[in-house]
């Protein structure tokens, strides 16, 4: 397969990563043209040095050094660090590829299936991450978790407090939570009702 195809097959793959899996779930318009830019980017460099022997070792060097610059540069949520992942493999597979004449299309192929399975919005839909900070100083577990899931109306199924602040009377805490209660709470439940059973235990 010709090279000028491969190119052509990378643009088609980075469309639809950006234009009809990324953009359209979490619209952030910034980084779709930081995915484009990085994908063109590595397309053209690897491109015009992929005819030297240092095809392996290129496409590392590339992918570390970029992935370095860019993900210092500002703070990515977890599913935009693999979409940019993404967006770099794309780039680095068509000009460095070799063997197979298919290779790289299937393994493009391979990364927008799984990122459109991996992401997409019906996967553990009803599952949360929140850092949540009360206007109290909660230090009984029990009682934050409780609080938690009458605030959140869901499940808790992790809390980690980050900070509590005695003299302000603030408790920040992180909170991995499922929206699957129905109705007022009344006590504990799931990782609250595990936590007050072991203390029912213990006395």
């Amino acid at each position: 397969m010709s090279r000028l195809v491969l190119f052509i097959i990378d643009l088609v793959a980075v469309s639809v990563l950006v234009f009809a899996l990324y953009f359209p779930r979490h619209r952030r318009r910034d980084l779709v043209v930081a995915y484009l830019g990085v994908n063109v980017g590595v397309l053209a460099v690897a491109g015009s040095l992929s005819s030297s022997n240092v095809g392996a070792g290129l496409g590392l060097g590339l992918f570390g050094v970029l992935s370095i610059i860019r993900l210092r540069s500002t703070e990515l949520d977890q599913h935009e660090v693999a979409y940019y992942f993404s967006a770099l493999a794309l780039g680095i597979l068509g000009p460095l590829s070799g063997g197979s004449a298919w290779l790289a299309p299937s393994l493009m192929v391979l990364i927008l299936v799984v990122m459109y399975l991996g992401d997409h919005p019906r996967l553990f839909r009803s599952y949360r991450r929140q850092i949540v900070v009360l206007d109290s100083a909660v230090t009984d577990e029990v009682a934050l978790v409780t609080q938690l899931e009458q605030l959140l109306g869901g499940r808790v199924h992790s809390a980690a407090v980050e900070r509590i602040d005695l003299v302000n009377e603030t408790t920040v805490v992180e909170v991995r939570y499922s929206r699957r209660i129905r109705g007022p709470v009344t006590g504990p439940t799931g990782f609250g009702a595990r936590r007050a059973a072991r203390l029912a235990a213990q006395r």
